[in-house]
C-alpha cells in the first residue's frame, strides 16, 4: 500500500504544465515559457570563477553539517548590511536549496494538529509541506483589490489555540506583491512564531522589502541563491532560526541531508560578495520586462488591479475568459503554444487567475503575449 501522505499530496501544477510543454517541444512545437519562475540569466561571472577555483582546489568533500563557516559569516554580513539586523553564524544552517530549509523549519516547529497560517493565494508547495508533517494549513484569503496584502484583521480572525506559526512571503509568489513594513510589524506581533520566505529579496523594483528579523526574533528566515543570483542548478539555500532550534535542526540536517554541496557553498560566497554589479543589471532588465508585461496584459483584457513590484511574476485576473484556470492554462498551451500557470495552483482564492513569469527574454515575452492575444480573440 502506498503511504497516504504520498498518495494524497497535490501535484505541483506549474510542473505539470512545464512537463507537457517539454513533451510538445520534443515533438517539434515551439513553446514560449511564461510559466516557470526560473531566471533566464547565466550566473554572475564571479560565481563561475569561484566554482572553477573550488574544483581546482579540491573543495569536493563534505562540509560542516551547518555549512562552511565562511559562507555563514557572509550571510550574516549580508543581513547586517541589507537590513541592519545582527545574525550570528551559529543561527544559520546552509541547505541544498530553500525547500530543505523549509522542511527543516517546519519539522523543528510543528507537532501533529498544529496550524500554520498562510495566505491564499500563496506558494503552491507550502500546504504540502505542512500537511506532510501532520500539521494543518490555515488559509487566509487575500484579494486583488488589496494588492494581495495580508490584512491584520483577517489574520486575527483565523488565529486559534492551535496556531503555532504564520508563514509570510514578501515579495510573493505568485503575486509579486510586497508586505509593507507597518503590516509586517503588526503581523509579527500576532503569532507565536513567524516563518518568512525571503527568497525573492533583492528583486524589488518599487518600494522596499523588509526582513522579518527587523520586527521579531521569534522568526525563521528562508532564503537562498536561486532567484536573485540565477543559481537554480546550484541548489543552495539557507535557514536562519532562533538559537534554541538550531541543535535539533542540525541533527535533522545530519541525518537527512548531511550537508549542502561544497562547490555550491564556495560559489555562494562569491555571489554575496562579488556579484553586485551584475545583479543590478539583471534587476534593471527584469524591471523593463515587468512594465512591458503589465501593459500588454491589460491591453489583452486581463486585469491587474495593483501592479506587482517584486519577484518576476504578474498574477492576472482571467475570469473574463474562464472560471477554470487549470483548463484555460492547458488550452493556451495546446492552442497558443504559451506556457502559463493556472491560478488555482496557488489556492482556492487563486482560481480564475493566471500567473505569468517575466523570467524570459523581452523578445520571447513579446511573442508569447502576441500569441496569447490571438488566442483570446478567438475565444
Amino acid at each position: 500500500m502506498i503511504a497516504r501522505r504520498a498518495e494524497e499530496m497535490a501535484p505541483f501544477m506549474v510542473m505539470e504544465v512545464l512537463e507537457r510543454a517539454r513533451e510538445m517541444e520534443r515533438q517539434g512545437v515551439d513553446i514560449i515559457h511564461l510559466e516557470v519562475g526560473e531566471p533566464d540569466f547565466d550566473v554572475p561571472s564571479a560565481v563561475k570563477k569561484a566554482t572553477i577555483r573550488a574544483l581546482e582546489e579540491g573543495a569536493t568533500h563534505y562540509t560542516h553539517s551547518m555549512g562552511d563557516l565562511e559562507l555563514r559569516e557572509a550571510i550574516c554580513r549580508h543581513y547586517l548590511d541589507a537590513y541592519g539586523v545582527d545574525v550570528r553564524p551559529e543561527q544559520v544552517v546552509v541547505t541544498s536549496g530553500t525547500s530543505p530549509a523549509m522542511m527543516l523549519a517546519f519539522a523543528a516547529l510543528l507537532e501533529s494538529g498544529d496550524e500554520v497560517i498562510i495566505s491564499d493565494p500563496g506558494y503552491a508547495c507550502y500546504p504540502n509541506f505542512i500537511n506532510f508533517l501532520g500539521a494543518v494549513p490555515a488559509r487566509v484569503p487575500v484579494f486583488e483589490q488589496d494588492g494581495f496584502q495580508l490584512k491584520v484583521e483577517a489574520i486575527q480572525e483565523r488565529i486559534s489555540q492551535k496556531t503555532k506559526a504564520m508563514l509570510i512571503n514578501s515579495p510573493s509568489n505568485p503575486t509579486g506583491c510586497l508586505i509593507s513594513a507597518a503590516d509586517m510589524k503588526a503581523i509579527a506581533g500576532l503569532s507565536p512564531y513567524i516563518i518568512s520566505d525571503e527568497i525573492y529579496h533583492g528583486l524589488v523594483y518599487e518600494g522596499q522589502e523588509h526582513c522579518i528579523l527587523e520586527f521579531s526574533d521569534r522568526a525563521f528566515v528562508l532564503n537562498g541563491f536561486s532567484k536573485l543570483y540565477a543559481m537554480t542548478g546550484y541548489r543552495l539555500g539557507y535557514l536562519i532560526a532562533p538559537l534554541e532550534f538550531i541543535r535539533p535542526i542540525q541533527k535533522m540536517q545530519q541525518n537527512f541531508f548531511i550537508c549542502a554541496g561544497s562547490l555550491a557553498q564556495r560559489a555562494g560566497i562569491a555571489a554575496l560578495e562579488e556579484s553586485g554589479d551584475e545583479v543590478k543589471e539583471m534587476k534593471s532588465i527584469y524591471n523593463r520586462r515587468r512594465k512591458f508585461m503589465i501593459k500588454r496584459l491589460k491591453e489583452l483584457g486581463l486585469s491587474v488591479a495593483v501592479e506587482p513590484t517584486g519577484a518576476f511574476y504578474v498574477f492576472a485576473n482571467a475570469r473574463k475568459f474562464s472560471g477554470d484556470s487549470y483548463r484555460l492554462a492547458f488550452d493556451i498551451l495546446e492552442k497558443a503554444h504559451v506556457g502559463v500557470t493556472p491560478g488555482v495552483d496557488f489556492g482556492k482564492n487563486g482560481e480564475g487567475y493566471l500567473r505569468f513569469s517575466y523570467a524570459n527574454s523581452m523578445d520571447k515575452i513579446a511573442e508569447g503575449l502576441n500569441r496569447l492575444e490571438r488566442y483570446l480573440k478567438g475565444l
